[in-house]
């Protein structure tokens, strides 16, 4: 069967200190996108075997995709294997959550495939285990999360909304992200709280005011082209604009698909990498 693997942004990334485990202490708003990857997943005698369509990605025990298998096999004793073959389009090194996205896929793939009949809710829990954004990958659609972004509460669905992605020719790890963001003042925090509120309220007219990712200031100090990017998507008719995640994918906000369109005509003359069109998602479909 063919599951789809889907991306998210950070409307809102927030560090509220480290944790005693070395992990960093998140406040965030993440909202599922129609950008996905595609696992065509079936089962087969024995063992796990897993291909992939780029490359770049290590198909052996150290991808998420087998990880997210073998935690299937351990904890429900399913009998049997798997093959699971990937086809990917989330760019890597992005923010946008790709491998934690495939992995989700697998959990959710598995659980239907071998007619475990889990929850979505216990399947989150336990890909806790090996990642800190898979839980919300399982489960998608718009999510506050905290702790290390595995503890989510469900919010009121953020309207539809069509996006413009970027990303530079350059990627960013995610522990060299927090490294810079701990070596970096805090320019400007998101308002979790008010977004929140706008949510529940059905009043989003000023949630872009109240948008933000604290780890864009330090990124951008290394990485000029991020705001060299969002002054562009501005200039062409964004209603916002910001990095996602760790990075290094830049998001506009546009007011339609046609506006969205016209942001990704411009940013196609200042890279080749990865230009994309796609829309805030609330259900996560096969």
């Amino acid at each position: 069967m063919l599951f789809k693997a889907y991306a998210k942004i950070n409307l809102t990334l927030d560090i509220l200190g480290t944790r005693e485990d070395g992990f960093h202490e998140v406040a965030m708003i993440m909202q599922s996108i129609g950008l996905h990857d595609d696992l065509d997943i079936e089962k087969k005698d024995a063992g796990i075997e897993l291909a992939i369509d780029n490359t770049e990605l290590p198909a052996d025990e150290s991808n998420l995709c087998y990880k997210a298998a073998e935690l299937m096999f351990d904890e429900f004793n399913v009998k049997g294997g798997v093959k699971i073959d990937l086809t990917k389009r989330i760019p890597m090194g992005a923010g946008l959550g790709g491998g934690s996205a495939d992995a989700a896929a697998v959990i959710r793939g598995m659980n239907e495939i071998f007619s475990l009949n889990a929850s979505p809710e216990k399947l989150a829990d336990i890909s806790a285990k090996i990642g800190s954004d898979i839980p919300f990958c399982v489960t998608g659609g718009t999510q506050f999360a905290t702790g290390r972004g595995e503890i989510l509460k469900r919010l009121p669905d953020f309207p539809k909304t069509y996006l413009t992605l970027i990303k530079p020719a350059f990627s960013v790890s995610t522990p060299h992200a927090y490294k810079m963001y701990d070596n970096t003042p805090v320019v400007r925090r998101p308002d979790n709280e008010g977004i929140i509120a706008a949510l529940k309220n059905g009043d989003v007219k000023n949630i872009y005011s109240m948008m933000g990712n604290v780890l864009e200031a330090p990124i951008a100090k290394e990485y000029p082209e991020i705001n060299e990017y969002k002054e562009i998507m501005i200039k062409e008719g964004a209603i916002f604009a910001q990095m996602t995640g760790s990075g290094s994918v830049v998001f506009a906000v546009a007011k339609d698909i046609e506006s969205a369109n016209k942001i990704a005509d411009a940013m196609k003359a200042k890279t080749s990498y990865g230009v994309f069109v796609t829309e805030t998602i609330s259900n996560i479909e096969q």
